[in-house]
């Protein structure tokens, strides 16, 4: 009773946070349109409308999240993010439609209403989960996981949930017969015995987590079934490694008592590579003012500061096999090779570092400026001519060479000649050069499988972040 009362106080402070918010984007919004607004733009017509007016659109807004799940479902950041800029998007639909519908579309600012629905795009989601994350750490809304089976599955669940603060689960032990060990990572290992007493009673479980089924003992199995009627969840955690699982469905099927997954190639679609194309085209043509004075700025700080052209070429393959050449800023000195065919042939840790990674930390090659730019990411800047022209996107596995395609991706070819290579990608905000090339190749696969546009949009938002923050470059 004590845990329902609490659940229910969660829900409702985060119910008035949301409206206190979306209150708040009102009144900003307003003051944007009487105050900011005049001052840049002269001939806007006087507004007289009262604040009140705009209160219902709280009423939309809270309606939709409160249908798409906003209140009742445990989410990761990123999860969290698409279903507020769904429900703002469903809102702002809705409100457009009223106002036709009703014929008053000339009672309310265009400006008002779209500045809101912008506001809420940027700044509802930043408030919400910090919101979120303060109850969470006094305590409220958060959901104890104990975890069947210490096995390798199952501390990768265990971190998963850690390193997801907004879903709000924490795991309080695991249950396993098998081993020795007595706590990982600071959590208890419990054995079986001591598992029905202590977990289900003193610890007041309401979520399991399944981590390898298969090797799950029927005494675990009645365990689950004994505690059923008390919990709220149960996680099976699969073997789905190689498999995609980004916009997979589970069908049932009554007649027979079985369910399947139901795994989709969204690449498949003509339809979702023509809106990856699109998106290509259209953000890079956007960005272009802003990067040809980079791009001036850059070559000439590169004639100044060392030798050789300003631009370098290199054949990469890209989609279908075809090999194209790829453009990149010169960090290096123009006798690069020579300089790491001799640094390879005295140093043993650094021909171990490349036939790893194919890149190493301290590179004599590469130029004091060209160090900056590769840390910053700059050096990549003039790829977005490759992606107009089509042999690149902006998002996509990493561009390789022929010998790397035959010596790391192997029965993986086929994968990666699917969709043009990126500018940035999976790779770049997993770790760029603190990655193993096995990683790499790994990660390209993973994100061909799984690829959408949401993927794509997370991926270049992190992007920004890794960039300034110059994470993992070398």
């Amino acid at each position: 009773m004590k845990e329902a009362i609490k659940r229910f106080i969660t829900i409702f402070i985060l119910l008035i946070s949301d409206v206190l918010i979306l209150f708040s984007l009102i009144y900003l919004s307003i003051i944007i349109r009487t105050k900011i607004l005049p001052s840049f733009i002269s001939n806007l017509p006087v507004f007289d409308h009262p604040l009140e007016r705009y209160l219902w659109f709280i009423v939309i807004h809270f309606g939709v999240m409160a249908y798409e799940g906003a209140y009742t479902k445990r989410l990761t950041f990123w999860d969290e993010v698409k279903l507020l800029w769904k429900s703002t998007f469903l809102t702002g639909i809705a409100i457009l439609i009223i106002l036709f519908v009703t014929k008053q579309t000339e009672s309310y600012s265009r400006i008002v209403v779209l500045t809101w629905l912008s506001l809420c795009f940027i700044i509802l989601p930043v408030f919400r989960t910090r919101i979120k994350e303060i109850l969470h750490k006094l305590g409220w809304g958060k959901e104890k996981v104990l975890i069947l089976g210490a096995t390798e599955k199952g501390i990768k669940f265990m971190k998963a949930i850690k390193a997801e603060p907004n879903l709000g689960y924490e795991v309080v032990g695991f249950i396993d017969d098998t081993t020795d060990l007595q706590e990982i990572e600071g959590i208890k290992v419990f054995k079986y015995e001591d598992a029905i007493e202590k977990c289900t009673k003193c610890l007041d479980i309401r979520t399991i987590a399944i981590s390898d089924f298969d090797k799950v003992s029927q005494k675990f199995i009645n365990f689950v079934n004994k505690t059923h009627t008390k919990l709220r969840t149960i996680f099976y955690i699969p073997n789905v490694k190689q498999i995609p699982v980004i916009g997979t469905e589970i069908r049932y099927f009554f007649q027979e008592d079985i369910f399947a997954l139901e795994l989709k190639n969204n690449l498949a679609n003509t339809f979702n590579y023509f809106l990856k194309r699109t998106m290509d085209y259209l953000l890079s043509l956007a960005l272009l003012p802003l990067v040809i004075p980079i791009l001036i700025i850059i070559s000439l700080l590169i004639k100044i500061t060392s030798k050789g052209p300003v631009i370098f070429f290199q054949e990469r393959v890209g989609k279908g096999g075809k090999v194209f050449r790829c453009y990149k800023f010169r960090t290096m000195y123009v006798d690069a090779e020579e300089k790491l065919k001799q640094l390879l042939e005295k140093d043993f840790e650094a021909k171990a570092e490349w036939e790893k990674k194919y890149k190493l930390s301290n590179d004599p090659r590469v130029t004091p400026f060209g160090k900056f730019l590769r840390k910053t990411s700059l050096d990549e800047l003039p790829q977005l001519f490759n992606v107009l022209k089509g042999e690149m996107s902006l998002i996509g596995p990493r561009p390789v060479t022929k010998e790397e395609i035959e010596r790391y991706y192997k029965e993986n070819a086929e994968l990666y000649y699917l969709i043009p290579p990126g500018i940035t990608g999976l790779w770049q905000v997993s770790g760029r050069s603190n990655l193993t090339y096995e990683e790499r190749v790994s990660l390209d696969c993973w994100y061909v499988r799984n690829w959408s546009l949401w993927l794509d949009l997370i991926i270049l938002l992190r992007t920004i972040k890794v960039v300034l923050k110059g994470e993992g470059a070398c």
